[in-house]
């Protein structure tokens, strides 16, 4: 049986809440949220990212998340709320389901990069090239 990109969207926003930017903000303030900022390197080197955000880009999610993995990154903890964006919510709602089926509970969906830019999340912008 074949499974459709809307099923696979329908699935993921099923499976992963979307919040607000004030609750992003809200749930960072506490000190145990890990935001993951999950758009490819040209896109962040371009906009910058959320301030204190772990890139990862979509397609290496999966391995980084993965604590058997060899590629694992350490700030992945399960223990830990996990905040995921992108360029419009998309890859960050599948990011966010694949999360969930990694064992990881506390997983949120931030949505897009320019929403949480335009509301004056803090942002850490990229460094000119060259410098």
């Amino acid at each position: 049986m074949t499974t459709s990109i809307k099923e696979l969207m329908e699935a993921a926003n099923a499976a992963v809440p979307r919040i607000t930017p004030e609750q992003a903000r809200a749930m960072m303030a506490k000190g145990t949220a890990l935001v993951v900022d999950v758009r490819d390197a040209p896109e962040v080197e371009i906009t910058g990212k959320v301030a204190g955000a772990l890139h990862v880009s979509r397609g290496m999610l999966e391995f980084r998340a993965d604590p058997g993995s060899p590629y694992h990154d350490k700030n992945f903890d399960k223990g830990k709320t996990i905040i995921v964006y992108c360029a419009s919510g998309g890859r960050s709602a599948l990011g966010g389901k694949a999360l969930k089926d990694l064992g990881y509970t506390q997983v949120f969906n931030l949505g897009a990069f320019k929403d949480w830019a335009e509301s004056g999340g803090a942002v850490d912008h990229p460094i000119e090239p060259g410098m």
